[in-house]
């Protein structure tokens, strides 16, 4: 595994994803197949709503399951070496646009329930500071065309 296809996951994350899949995969799929097949009885599906609602929330059900497979599949669990290293699953401090601001490296699923900001590290910012150090100076140019400065503060694992 190469250190850019690597998500990292706290244990509780981890744990998380994976019920969410095994139910999603397993009654949620069933629950969804029953309500397509109660639908689909009731006759005329080209004006059968309950029918289509059914078949969007099943193709959303499959999407979320390709979604957290594909996250699943190249999972690190625990946190990244506190190093002063920049990676995903760091929380940062960093001075960006001359203003200091704390967020997590990562997926939205390391941070859980928490209300710390996420940043993925494949978003322009996160690809300019990912693999710096604590002291170095990067920039980046965000959607709207405009280069933003950003110099690394602190890095230090994220703890749920």
């Amino acid at each position: 595994m190469t250190e850019t296809s690597v998500t990292w996951l706290t244990q509780e994350a981890h744990d998380r994803l994976q019920a969410e899949l095994a139910h999603l995969s397993g009654a949620g799929r069933t629950d969804i197949a029953e309500r397509i097949a109660a639908a689909r009885d009731e006759g005329d599906l080209k004006e059968n709503g309950g029918y289509h609602a059914a078949r969007e929330e099943q193709a959303k059900n499959e999407a979320r399951i390709r979604e957290l497979t594909a996250k699943l599949r190249n999972v690190q669990i625990g946190t990244p070496p506190d190093d002063g290293k920049v990676e995903p699953g760091m929380v940062v401090t960093a001075n960006v646009a001359g203003e200091e601001m704390s967020f997590l490296l990562g997926s939205r699923e390391i941070a859980g329930g928490t209300d710390i900001r996420v940043y993925s590290p494949t978003s322009p910012m996160g690809a300019a500071i990912n693999g710096t150090s604590i002291g170095d100076k990067v920039s980046y140019t965000a959607p709207n065309g405009n280069e933003i400065a950003v110099e690394i503060l602190a890095a230090k694992p994220f703890e749920a």
